[in-house]
């Protein structure tokens, strides 16, 4: 059987975030190398077979993968059809290197919660213009990574913090059409960012990027009734395209930027 190669690779405008990698190999078999960046790896068909400070590893399809950087490591398909893979590269920011050795003796981390929330963040990684979202996922992600590293397997839990999660707000509503990072916002407002999230979560009932994008399509409603065009709508009011809009539009209304346009009378 001939080697199949299906690959992607870009750079998303998200902090601390170097590569995002996804890949389907039949054949090709890694040598051993090494990565200046953490490898967060989720393998959605097949297996990967590698090896890590000599000893083996696999990747089961129900775990993540976390590769520790300027450790060597290869990697080769474990079944006959190979492998398909989603792979985000994080730099020191996101996960200090003191944690190297955690991560070398534990790199296959079994935590239904963390494979869908590193699946939710690729799925984002994808989309330009959701940056504060694939931000807000990538924090949560990066503290769940923690506390395994750190062998936290039940951390404290969260207190409430209902002013906190109104200053955020108030920040956001001044930066509607802007936008605000979220490691801007925690700099602000001196609170580290996954608090950040859950203060505003806990006090609202919805995420911070959520928030945003409705007051975004909340304003663009407005435009659209006053003749403007989709595309000039998509421009005043911060999203990154016509395309953008138009999902969040439609995922909040229910009908195109376009149809509620020409449905006002």
């Amino acid at each position: 059987m001939a080697d199949r190669q299906e690959v992607s690779a870009w750079r998303p405008r998200v902090p601390g975030v170097v590569e995002v990698f996804h890949a389907r190999f039949t054949e090709y078999a890694y040598p051993m190398h090494v990565h200046d960046a953490w490898t967060l790896l989720i393998v959605d068909d097949g297996a990967v077979r590698y090896d890590l400070d000599r000893h083996e590893h696999g990747t089961p399809l129900d775990a993540v993968t976390l590769l520790p950087p300027h450790v060597p490591h290869n990697g080769s398909p474990a079944t006959p059809d190979g492998f398909r893979k989603r792979v985000v590269y994080l730099d020191s920011s996101r996960l200090a290197e003191d944690l190297i050795g955690a991560a070398v003796d534990g790199p296959e981390l079994r935590d239904p919660l963390l494979r869908r929330r590193v699946g939710q963040l690729h799925a984002v990684l994808a989309l330009p213009g959701d940056e504060l979202e694939a931000e807000s996922r990538l924090t949560l992600v990066g503290e769940r990574l923690r506390d395994h590293l750190l062998r936290r397997p039940d951390p404290p839990p969260h207190r409430p913090d209902p002013v906190l999660g109104r200053r955020l707000r108030e920040l956001l509503d001044a930066r509607v059409v802007d936008g605000l990072p979220l490691a801007e916002a925690a700099r602000l407002l001196h609170a580290h960012p996954a608090h950040l999230v859950r203060a505003f979560s806990g006090a609202y009932g919805i995420a911070p990027h959520q928030y945003l994008m409705s007051r975004r399509v909340g304003r663009a409603r407005r435009l659209l009734l006053d003749g403007l065009t989709p595309g000039e709508v998509a421009s005043a009011t911060g999203f990154y395209d016509q395309a953008h809009l138009t999902r969040h539009f439609k995922k909040s209304v229910g009908v195109t930027p376009g149809r509620y346009r020409s449905s006002s009378r």
